[in-house]
């Protein structure tokens, strides 16, 4: 149930009402839930090419140039899935998580990619990105919830955490 759920009160909430961020952490809005879900989807053997897509298109987008914020949001989430999948990474257990990653499967994460994601994230945070207008006041929380990805790609890189 991606992008969806229900308040237990039996209301639906989430994209169908139009409302396309809930919370700070990286799979709390629509864009990263739907990526995870065609993460899901897609056939193992895809999944690492789709995880450095969503990467490589917001390190290769031009710095002079604004970065949309649904890449953005798909190189946050597929960062997370990454981190997930080092050793002492965070647990995606959200339930906006691919639910094979949930269930103890996992992506390969080849040498360099870990670089690569520290390289999105910086990007993203970055002058000329749509992401952290979107908070305004609150984009401190973003970043510290993001914290333990980016410590986990940084051990993985052999980078010191900055």
């Amino acid at each position: 149930m991606y992008g969806r759920a229900e308040d237990g009160l039996g209301h639906r909430v989430g994209d169908d009402l139009g409302v396309g961020t809930w919370d700070v952490g990286p799979l709390d809005n629509d864009t990263a839930a739907d990526w995870c879900r065609e993460l899901h989807d897609a056939p193992a053997g895809e999944r690492v090419a789709m995880v450095r897509k969503a990467l490589t298109i917001v390190v290769g987008h031009d710095a002079d140039t604004y970065l949309d914020d649904d890449f953005a949001v798909e190189a946050v989430a597929a960062a997370a899935v990454i981190a997930a999948q080092l050793p002492g990474g965070l647990r995606l257990d959200s339930p906006y998580a691919p639910d094979f990653i949930r269930a103890g499967g996992i992506v390969d994460v080849p040498d360099g990619l870990p670089s690569l994601a520290l390289r999105a994230l910086d990007r993203i945070d970055g002058p000329k990105s749509g992401l952290p207008g979107l908070w305004e006041d609150g984009y401190p929380a973003v970043l510290e919830r993001r914290r333990p990805i980016r410590a986990a790609l940084e051990r993985a890189a052999g980078s010191s955490p900055g």
